[in-house]
This record gives C-alpha cells, sequence and structure tokens, in this order.
C-alpha cells in the first residue's frame, strides 16, 4: 500500500516533528514560568519570616539588656543597704574614738587600730561632716543650744556637740550643734532706716 493509499502527504512527519517539538517548548516555557512562580514565593516567604526572626531577635536581646540592667541596679543597691547598715552600727565606736582623742587617750598600739578603722570607714564611703563657723543647714545639723551673738550675720554653727555622718548623699546621723543666731537689732545698723531720724531732725530744723 503506497503513502497516498494510506493518506499520509509526502512531508507529513517533518510537520509532525515541528508540533512536536513546539508542545514541547511550550510546556517546558509553562514548567519553567510555573517554578519561577513558585521560587519567587518562597524567597518572599522566606523575607518575611526573616524578617520576623530578626525581630525577635532584637526584642530578646533588649530584654535581657534590660534584665541584666536591673540586677545589676538591685545588686548596687542590696550593696549599698548593706554597707550602710554595717557604718551605721560603727557611728557609735567612732564616737568613742573621737572623745578619746579629745582627751588624748589616743596613744600607742589604740592609735594604730583607731586610725585604721578610720580609713577603711572613709573607703567605705562613710563621711564626717560638721564644722564650726559654718552657716546652720536644718537638713545636715541638730541644734541642742541656742544663743545671740553680734560677731554673726546669721545662724552659724558656734561649736560641734557631736559631728554627722553621711553616705553620699544620705545622712546617717545629723550634727549635733551649738547654734549662735544674729543679736536681734543689729542687722539694722548702719542701714538706711537708722538714717531716717537723722533726716527727720534736719527736717524739722
Amino acid at each position: 500500500m503506497t503513502e497516498k493509499a494510506r493518506g499520509v502527504e509526502p512531508g507529513d512527519d517533518s510537520n509532525a516533528d515541528e508540533a512536536v517539538l513546539k508542545a514541547a517548548e511550550e510546556a517546558l516555557k509553562g514548567a519553567s514560568d510555573e517554578a519561577a512562580g513558585d521560587a519567587s514565593d518562597e524567597l518572599a516567604t522566606a523575607k518575611r519570616e526573616l524578617t520576623e526572626r530578626t525581630g525577635d531577635l532584637q526584642r530578646l536581646q533588649a530584654e535581657y539588656q534590660n534584665y541584666r540592667k536591673r540586677v545589676e541596679r538591685d545588686r548596687l543597691t542590696v550593696r549599698e543597704i548593706a554597707v550602710s547598715n554595717i557604718l551605721e552600727s560603727l557611728v557609735p565606736v567612732l564616737d568613742d574614738i573621737g572623745r578619746a582623742r579629745e582627751h588624748g587617750e589616743v596613744t600607742g598600739g589604740f592609735k594604730s587600730v583607731a586610725e585604721s578603722l578610720e580609713t577603711v570607714v572613709a573607703k567605705l564611703g562613710l563621711q564626717q561632716f560638721g564644722k564650726e563657723g559654718e552657716p546652720f543647714d536644718p537638713n545636715l545639723h541638730e541644734a541642742l543650744m541656742h544663743s545671740y551673738s553680734s560677731d554673726v550675720t546669721e545662724d552659724t554653727c558656734v561649736q560641734v556637740l557631736q559631728p554627722g555622718y553621711r553616705i553620699g548623699d544620705r545622712i546617717i546621723r545629723p550634727a549635733m550643734v551649738a547654734v549662735a543666731e544674729p543679736q536681734p537689732g543689729t542687722q539694722s545698723t548702719g542701714g538706711p532706716d537708722s538714717e531716717a531720724p537723722e533726716a527727720d531732725g534736719a527736717a524739722d530744723n
């Protein structure tokens, strides 16, 4: 049977091959486009997840830093309270040393011990305050005695009966002092009001 008899025209094989190749190319292109679309979606998803994980990590780091700062702050607070309590209990001992020094009894080995103790408490932050001649400050001083004096122009500590102690800004004990106040009437001496009677007298004349 001839090709014409079978209904196949000459050259039909090449046309069929071209159609198959074209179909295959279209199929590959469609598969490639679909694969590219899937890859693009996966990349977008990966970027979104990376952004979320990065945000979570940053929040965790911030929380951890805040936790460390809080722990360190609490540790320092506990230490300050402990040191303050110890130093506060040593204040009466320092008072005894001060009284003994005033009477010339801090000598020999006792002098060395006293000076060592005073050095240690000073390194721990204990500060003594209260001096004669400084202005009276009710936040720092407690007045046990009052008097008047023409030698002062404001309330002044004229005698320190017992020194005060503080740690930083915290007052452990105010200084016990004797306070002298300006003599009544002395503040206006020499002022404009004192010349007023003379001016009035001159006007009468």
